[in-house]
């Protein structure tokens, strides 16, 4: 089968974030992930991108052998169940291409147009060609996906309206407290994301605002930038007492507050109520703290729920710039023709192997109707390692 674009994944859309945590990428198992599947069996370039939102693998190759290198990935690696199969989205060639593009532009995110999304893509696409896991056709595919980011944001701004996570929950806070005047608002982690959370409380109108995170260095710079107090981690607990909005978003690889934790700083509040917004992937709060009396604790599918979809005039101005992309990327990509060379290879290897099939048949068979199936099996498996073996260190030279 002669290679092709091919999207494995999961999002906010189809799973929910129990199971988007479940595999869930740090930076470190992104790297560990192309190290093997730029080995695994159908599977020419490869390129895996992890956020809150969604865990994606895009590989250039054979779609049913790349597919089933991902699945054998993840069974092994995360404990991929075959309920847990359902979650993930399969889309090959021009659905997968639109979706790279749609994805790059912020327009598959929970919140359309988020800005963060594009810098997410560009800095996954590099860390797959240090490690030599892209080639020409990845390469050209994420380079045309984040110049079609670049004229979306040109032309369809305004429709957009962009939303981010960090804004969504300000918003929810100000339509739960009716306006932030003589509240005390803490946000945990100085990342992008705290940043952007602090930036929309200050344009809110918040007078009480701190900022902790772990790194003491990086919650003072975002305080002497925005005009915000921080304070050091060591106090976490006192503020977070008095607080009446907590916003975390750390880079913490799991829990940061437990349920126990956040139930003795309950009982020391004294009946008053708290608001918890939980942006980050790992989740920073116990999911269980949801139960406890008093808290009012929201996750990233809360906020998800929270969101007004973009009108149709709005999605449909912008669909109109992702088709044309498409199409004008694919006649590019014919008119250039580069894998002529290496396509007429994978031609002759089947041929090849069809002939030596047939000659086995006669010579050894007739064989039963299973081991007859099998052997063919087999044989095009072999065929088609031996023909990505060859279009890899081809590409290479391209």
């Amino acid at each position: 089968m002669e290679p092709a674009l091919v999207v494995i994944g999961l999002n906010h859309r189809t799973a929910a974030i129990e199971v988007r945590e479940h595999f869930w990428m740090s930076a470190e198992r992104q790297r560990e992930a192309l190290s093997v599947l730029a080995r695994s069996e159908g599977i020419e370039e490869v390129f895996v991108f992890s956020t809150c939102n969604r865990t994606e693998f895009v590989v250039w190759g054979d779609p049913t052998l790349a597919e089933n290198s991902v699945l054998r990935f993840l069974a092994a690696n995360y404990d991929l169940r075959l309920c847990e199969w359902r979650n993930f989205y399969r889309l090959i060639d021009e659905q997968a291409l639109s979706h790279a593009f749609r994805v790059s532009c912020g327009l598959d995110s929970m919140h359309v147009g988020e800005g963060q999304i594009g810098y997410q893509v560009n800095a996954a696409w590099q860390q797959a060609k240090r490690a030599g896991c892209t080639g020409p056709f990845l390469n050209a595919v994420l380079r045309r996906a984040l110049a079609v980011r670049k004229r979306v944001s040109n032309e369809a701004a305004e429709r957009l309206r962009p939303e981010s996570a960090p804004h969504a929950a300000v918003d929810l806070g100000w339509e739960l407290f009716g306006s932030f005047e003589n509240r005390n608002i803490v946000i945990l982690g100085a990342g992008a994301m705290g940043r952007a959370a602090a930036r929309e409380l200050r344009r809110r109108g918040a007078g009480s605002v701190c900022v902790l995170d772990v790194r003491d260095g990086w919650a003072l710079d975002v305080s002497a930038r925005l005009g915000i107090r921080a304070e050091s981690w060591a106090k976490r607990w006192e503020r977070l007492e008095a607080a009446d909005l907590v916003i975390t978003a750390t880079s913490a690889a799991g829990i940061v507050l437990t349920a126990s934790e956040i139930n003795a700083l309950t009982a020391r509040r004294k009946g008053r109520k708290q608001v918890i917004v939980d942006l980050a992937l790992p989740r920073d709060i116990d999911p269980d703290a949801r139960h406890i009396d008093g808290i009012f604790l929201y996750d990233l599918d809360d906020l998800e729920r929270a969101v007004k979809p973009p009108s149709a005039t709005e999605d449909a101005g912008t669909a109109e710039i992702i088709v044309e992309e498409v199409q004008q990327f694919r006649t590019e990509l014919a008119a250039h023709d580069p894998p002529t060379e290496i396509s007429s290879l994978r031609r002759r290897l089947e041929e090849i192997c069809k002939q030596e099939l047939e000659s086995f048949r006669l010579e050894q068979g007739p064989f039963p109707k299973e081991q007859d199936q099998m052997i063919a099996a087999v044989s095009t498996r072999i065929t088609h390692r031996i023909a990505g073996s060859f279009a890899k260190e081809l590409r290479t030279r391209v």
